[in-house]
């Protein structure tokens, strides 16, 4: 009587790695809980805290427009000024991840992430308006002190300071309106990158969204009233024709334009969407943003 073999095949177990399913982007009503938490740790610090963190993110911008014009200046001689601007703009993408990855005070992060949280009623409007007063003085303070000592002849590379001064020339050249426009889109595309940099649960890629967002403020020489009045100071300090006067003007119309792209065009867009996300699924007022 014959025996028939049976050959036990067994499977090799999966991992956790094999079986894993990709993460998927958070709901907007998630994102908008992120950037609710958020924005009320900021607006509960202290003066001293604020007035700190503020005056290292004028420190962060100045070195992103040092990487820029040091870049632009090696590449001018080999690729011509158009394509080495191009490059350059890599450079200053660096200011971003050293404001997201600190966690500096950059004032036009300061749209839609205090919003979200001042909707809760459980903090004050004075405390809005101390971060929207104290974060710009400190940054161009903290960017000033910077500019003192990288412009003293012989500190930066020869031929920085031109590549430097080029957004500032370009945005002082323009005309009020066309100034305040660029003010918008750059004041919308920041605020998009606060909001994508919440959605983001990896320091990776919070890192890559701040980046490609300097990149392209810095590609497009958007009027961002941080970084372009700290150029023009750049360009008082290297004695160009920019005046006090004038980078004073740029600073209000840039501000105004920044507030008008960051809070209207994005923040009370993302609001409504995550509303509508919340509705639909489910969460209410639990999980999606309040209504009180």
């Amino acid at each position: 009587m014959g025996s028939t073999a049976r050959i036990m095949v067994e499977k090799p177990a999966q991992s956790d790695a094999d079986t894993e399913q990709p993460e998927e982007a958070p709901e907007p009503h998630d994102m908008f809980a992120r950037t609710r938490e958020e924005g009320e740790r900021r607006l509960e610090r202290s003066r001293l805290e604020l007035a700190s963190t503020s005056l290292v993110a004028g420190f962060d911008v100045v070195f992103g427009v040092i990487a820029l014009g040091t870049m632009t200046a090696l590449l001018t001689p080999k690729l011509g000024p158009s394509a080495a601007h191009f490059f350059g703009a890599f450079g200053f993408g660096l200011a971003f991840i050293f404001i997201v990855v600190g966690r500096s005070e950059l004032f036009t992060e300061n749209f839609l992430v205090p919003i979200t949280a001042l909707r809760r009623g459980k903090l004050t409007l004075m405390r809005l308006v101390q971060l929207w007063t104290i974060s710009p003085v400190m940054n161009i303070l903290g960017g000033t002190a910077l500019i003192l000592i990288v412009s003293t002849e012989g500190v930066l590379p020869e031929g920085t300071a031109p590549a430097i001064l080029e957004t500032a020339v370009h945005i002082d050249d323009l005309p009020l309106w066309s100034a305040f426009c660029s003010a918008i889109v750059g004041g919308a595309l920041i605020t998009v990158m606060t909001w994508m940099v919440e959605g983001v649960g990896t320091v990776g890629g919070r890192i890559v969204v701040a980046w490609l967002a300097g990149v392209l403020l810095a590609m497009a020489s958007l009027n961002h009233v941080i970084v372009v009045t700290l150029e023009m100071i750049f360009g008082m300090r290297f004695g160009t024709e920019i005046t006090l006067g004038e980078t004073g003007l740029n600073f209000v119309i840039a501000a105004a334009g920044n507030m008008v792209g960051g809070i209207l065009f994005v923040t009370l867009t993302r609001t409504g969407q995550a509303i509508g996300s919340a509705k639909t699924n489910g969460s209410g007022g639990t999980d999606g943003p309040s209504r009180s």
